[in-house]
């Protein structure tokens, strides 16, 4: 039988080279909206292997009771920009509870059955940016923190159980998906004349665009090669991260601060 695999945040981006590539599995490919769900099963309507399902990844993870999931790839996520002085906190609340709070009740829930079968895989995708933070994004940067630092503990509990259960950490960088230049902007529609950085707006708003325009890497295949290998290798690593410079850059900067 085929290893059924459930994946979150399934709209695009990185992660599809990556279900392009899972022909012997059996791929639950889940979408937060009603639109999204239309587009994906347009996307990978001749695809027998690959089921597309709605997920509120807060509101629904009680559907995933009636799944047998073999490998649970988290990747769904939000980004919600600006600075921590002045970021409103319903904002940030919400970053933690997509991108922590929900993402911690999916795992539990599936792992309960990965336990009980004795094997299991779950693929956590965070973020360089928990080591690496950036200005003005730093509610998203301390949730995917957050996020790896989860990863680790459950890798250290699950050696305990002495079962075959599979914690993975994939850490991408920058890439060009439209994620992160939609983190950047989103800052803009609080940040106006009362912001504290009101004169300097345009600024922020050209440095961060001459940012992205250097560092996003155009092609996805680096970082679709390390979510592949996290799912499929026999024998993982704990952690995958790609590209080379960005995780060489992340280390050389936590050397120094």
């Amino acid at each position: 039988m085929m290893k059924k695999i459930l994946i979150t945040g399934a709209r695009s981006g990185m992660i599809y080279p990556v279900i392009q590539r899972l022909k012997d599995y059996y791929v639950y490919v889940t979408v937060h909206t009603e639109s999204e769900l239309k587009s994906v099963k347009k996307l990978y309507k001749n695809c027998d292997n690959i089921e597309c399902l709605k997920l509120d990844m807060v509101k629904d993870a009680d559907k995933l009771d009636s799944l047998d999931i073999d490998v649970l790839v988290l990747n769904g996520a939000i980004a919600e920009g600006g600075s921590l002085m002045e970021i409103p906190l319903d904002k940030v609340r919400e970053n933690f509870e997509v991108n922590v709070f929900a993402n911690l009740n999916i795992i539990q829930k599936v792992i309960k059955n990965m336990i009980y079968k004795g094997e299991g895989r779950i693929v956590i995708i965070s973020s360089l940016t928990s080591k690496m933070p950036l200005p003005f994004l730093g509610s998203y940067c301390a949730s995917k923190a957050a996020l790896s630092v989860m990863a680790r503990v459950l890798y250290y509990e699950s050696m305990l159980l002495k079962s075959n259960i599979d914690i993975v950490l994939v850490e991408p960088g920058l890439y060009r998906t439209g994620f992160n230049k939609l983190a950047f902007d989103k800052k803009y529609e609080f940040m106006d004349n009362d912001s504290f950085f009101a004169s300097q707006i345009e600024l922020i708003r050209k440095y961060e665009n001459i940012y992205l325009w250097l560092f996003e890497k155009r092609n996805l295949n680096t970082i679709a090669n390390k979510i592949f290998k996290a799912i499929g290798d026999e024998k993982p690593k704990f952690r995958y991260s790609a590209p080379f410079s960005h995780n060489l850059f992340a280390k050389m900067f936590n050397l120094f601060y």
